[in-house]
């Protein structure tokens, strides 16, 4: 069964690697040797307690963030993540894939495009896809290429 880890050992630990991060790494034995520098440690087993919880940590850290740890470093990529702009919108696609549901629903929702519907019978295609306008104001070049199977959505359910 494996050891509790007190509070102390973990508040050190988080100390030391917001202010000694740079000089930390994935080995135990080099850890160690940092925290008996850096720290005044009163016991060996104290001390190699904390620097084990520091390579525990430093191992969490390189696969993600960790709470309760704020690092320049980690603070720098999530900003880098947060401002992550892709170079193809996801909205700007010409080509917009649904389900036959959907494609009724937007036949419900502007009645104005069914005179403008292309229906196209495709054995291969899974998918619906229907071709928007950039702006999404006007949808009357919508192309449905897979016909409809199924549900009405005109009657409402339990009236």
């Amino acid at each position: 069964m494996g050891r509790v880890r007190t509070k102390t050992i973990k508040k050190a630990s988080r100390v030391i690697i917001e202010k000694y991060y740079m000089r930390l790494g994935s080995d135990f034995h080099t850890n160690k040797r940092v925290c008996e520098e850096i720290a005044i440690i009163p016991s060996k087993p104290l001390r190699n307690k904390i620097a084990g919880y520091v390579t525990h940590l430093m191992k969490r850290i390189q696969r993600g963030p960790v709470r309760g740890i704020s690092i320049k470093l980690q603070e720098e990529e999530r900003e880098r993540r947060d401002n992550y702009v892709p170079e193809i919108s996801a909205l700007d696609q010409e080509l917009i894939e649904v389900d036959p549901d959907t494609k009724e629903m937007l036949k419900m929702m502007v009645r104005s495009v069914t005179r403008f519907l292309k229906v196209q019978s495709l054995l291969s295609s899974l998918f619906l896809t229907c071709v928007f306008p950039q702006d999404f104001g006007g949808l009357s070049n919508l192309q449905v290429t897979q016909p409809t199977v199924g549900m009405n959505f005109k009657t409402p359910r339990g009236l």
